[in-house]
């Protein structure tokens, strides 16, 4: 099921995206008032029994056209508006090696110095030997369409393509083997990213803060699709679209680690919960920051992922 978080008026709900695509089924109205539909989380924290539901009130609606919300008439939230946790990744090796020489070349403008011509490093070793990630502003989280507001302490704006998994259930000494039964589904995440704020920062040796934590600077959508809907990650294609124009399209089939491999990896002596947020990491060639161009005001992103859709927003200076 392709699954969305949408509001009307005054009022928020869950909904799932029938086979015409143009309309949401509002399942908590379909099941009655049922408490398990009234958010994602309790969705998920509902279990297989909740999604099995899910699909028969789907099913329903297919049928009699009842509880229906036209795509167009509502407004699109992240799936998960307040995740429990969001922890984003570098498993994809062109990025870990071209964003560091972008960084360079920042490094150089910011001191009017000349740009200078780079070639990229070899992936380090740690980013081979495991999961590398960070933790990002779980509050600062928007859906499709929303306007991301570009950080008065900023110049160098920018955006990330990225797949992020929603976890199903928790647990501790997670195997990787078994990771696979905690993962409820995929959806897109822009990593909207303050270059200069990021290349400061990162001199303190403990990860981004204000380069990648600010209002409206985690962009997620526009559905979460069930885990039994994308059998194989890597086959997915991702593209990027700048005011229309295409800017990359590349595939997920580079990850250094899976996401089970993630998911086992942070639950070493470490409990996950349920609705927890595992960003992927920038698929290569995914940002401006590789390519040395960076967003103006008024840029419209639109990032692609097979399977799950497109997400759209709009950057502007304040």
């Amino acid at each position: 099921m392709k699954l969305a978080t949408y509001s009307t008026v005054g009022a928020g709900k869950i909904g799932a995206l029938m086979a015409d695509g143009r309309r949401l089924v509002d399942l908590q109205a379909a099941a009655g008032g049922d408490p398990r539909f009234a958010t994602m989380l309790s969705l998920i924290d509902a279990g297989d029994a909740g999604l099995a539901e899910a699909r028969a009130l789907l099913s329903d609606a297919e049928r009699t056209g009842a509880h229906c919300d036209p795509l167009d008439t509502v407004t699109l939230l992240a799936p998960i508006p307040v995740p429990p946790q969001i922890r984003d990744f570098s498993v994809f090796p062109t990025h870990i090696v071209q964003a560091p020489t972008g960084m360079k070349k920042l490094a150089a403008a910011l001191k009017g110095e000349p740009i200078p011509e780079i070639e990229p490093g070899e992936v380090p070793a740690v980013y081979k030997a495991q999961p590398i990630y960070y933790f990002t502003n779980r509050f600062s989280v928007v859906g499709p369409e929303s306007t991301v507001k570009w950080p008065r302490y900023s110049d160098y704006m920018d955006f990330e393509i990225e797949l992020a998994i929603v976890l199903s259930k928790g647990g501790k000494d997670i195997s990787v083997e078994a990771a696979g039964d905690h993962i409820f589904g995929y959806t897109i995440f822009n990593d909207f990213s303050a270059r200069d704020a990021q290349l400061v920062e990162m001199g303190g040796m403990l990860g981004p803060a204000k380069g990648k934590s600010f209002h409206a600077g985690n962009a997620m959508g526009p559905f979460l699709v069930t885990r039994d809907e994308i059998p194989d990650v890597g086959a997915l294609k991702a593209s990027v679209r700048i005011n229309g124009q295409p800017f990359m399209a590349d595939d997920c089939s580079a990850m250094l680690h899976s996401f089970e491999e993630m998911i086992a990896f942070v639950s070493r002596d470490e409990t996950l919960h349920a609705g927890e947020i595992f960003g992927s990491g920038t698929v290569g060639n995914g940002c401006g920051l590789e390519h040395f161009t960076f967003l103006a005001d008024g840029d419209v992103v639109e990032l692609e992922i097979d399977a799950i859709g497109v997400l759209r927003n709009t950057v502007v200076r304040q």
